[in-house]
């Protein structure tokens, strides 16, 4: 049996990165007779957009040996899936999907459901164009959504899946209403597989980590550095830079960014993965939250590990 799993795994996104590398993990262990693949369906746009956006100089946060180190992160990404993951042929859309021959394909994790973002939205993950596979949806995410205003195709879609859970109750929602029948709340596959470490050479001392907190107030920002001088303590970026932190810690492979949140003294954080990883690593850790989708899909995360505390 051939599976593969459709995904946003070629985005220079960590969260992005690991989420696809541990679903595939997970997948080949429950079935170790079968072949499991990493459909390589690109949208270009999506791609050139995020791959553009490693390459800006923000003057305020970055100096340029900040920058030099960051814009060679797209090559530590590519180097990194070559590796770790088990591509198909590189394809574009449905037809080059159906070409590939599967038997079934997973669509899952992360924010493939997200018809709203104009970026990464595609109709081929919901399923349009695909005829010839079974189609299950692994704990997709829709980011942020309105019920009034879903498209047909998201609606026809969902309900071609012979099966379908969801990673927060938005999703939950939505499916729910299209499909008629209870849907499953699931875990994100990073807690499905056991995800090695690589460590960071350039690490030496305890540190505060930090991992886009965008909208972070500066004096909230400078009391965490306070606090980080008084303690003895190191500030670093989980492949993030800011000319403020302790040293350059940007141009990580994904195994070495999962490393730095293990061994973090403490992290602050306003992503989803940000806090996953906090939590998988016991780590103490804050999520500063400003982005709508951000806020939706990290409070449902924190709230049904009740540690809805941690969100400021």
């Amino acid at each position: 049996m051939k599976i593969g799993i459709l995904t946003h795994h070629y985005i220079n996104n960590f969260g992005a990165f690991l989420q696809a590398y541990s679903l595939q993990q997970a997948v080949q262990d429950l079935y170790p007779d079968d072949e499991v693949y990493i459909i390589d369906c690109i949208n270009l746009k999506h791609f050139i957009i995020n791959a553009g956006g490693w390459f800006r100089f923000y003057k305020n946060k970055e100096n340029l040996s900040n920058w030099f180190q960051k814009i060679r992160l797209p090559w530590t990404f590519a180097k990194a899936r070559k590796k770790y993951m088990n591509l198909t042929h590189i394809c574009y859309d449905a037809k080059g999907i159906e070409k590939l021959g599967l038997d079934y394909i997973i669509v899952g994790s992360d924010e493939v459901w997200n018809y709203r973002e104009t970026k990464g939205n595609a109709k081929v993950k919901f399923g349009i164009g695909l005829n010839n596979e079974k189609l299950i949806a692994y704990a997709p995410s829709v980011g942020q959504t309105n019920d009034l205003e879903v498209p047909d195709y998201v609606k026809q879609g969902i309900l071609k899946f012979k099966a379908v859970s969801a990673r927060d109750a938005l999703t939950e929602k939505l499916a729910e209403n299209i499909r008629g029948e209870k849907i499953e709340r699931v875990v994100d596959p990073t807690f499905l597989s056991k995800i090695p470490v690589e460590p960071v050479a350039s690490v030496k001392k305890p540190y505060i980590l930090f991992y886009y907190c965008d909208g972070l107030p500066v004096e909230e920002k400078n009391k965490i550095f306070e606090y980080a001088q008084k303690n003895g303590l190191a500030v670093y970026g989980a492949g993030e830079c800011d000319k403020h932190y302790t040293s350059t810690t940007v141009n990580l492979t994904p195994f070495q960014w999962v490393w730095m949140f293990k061994n973090a003294s403490y992290v602050v954080t306003g992503t989803f993965h940000g806090a996953v990883f906090s939590m998988l690593n016991h780590r103490q850790f804050a999520c500063y939250l400003t982005n709508p989708s951000r806020i939706k899909k990290v409070t449902s995360l924190l709230e049904e590990f009740k540690l809805d505390s941690r969100s400021l």
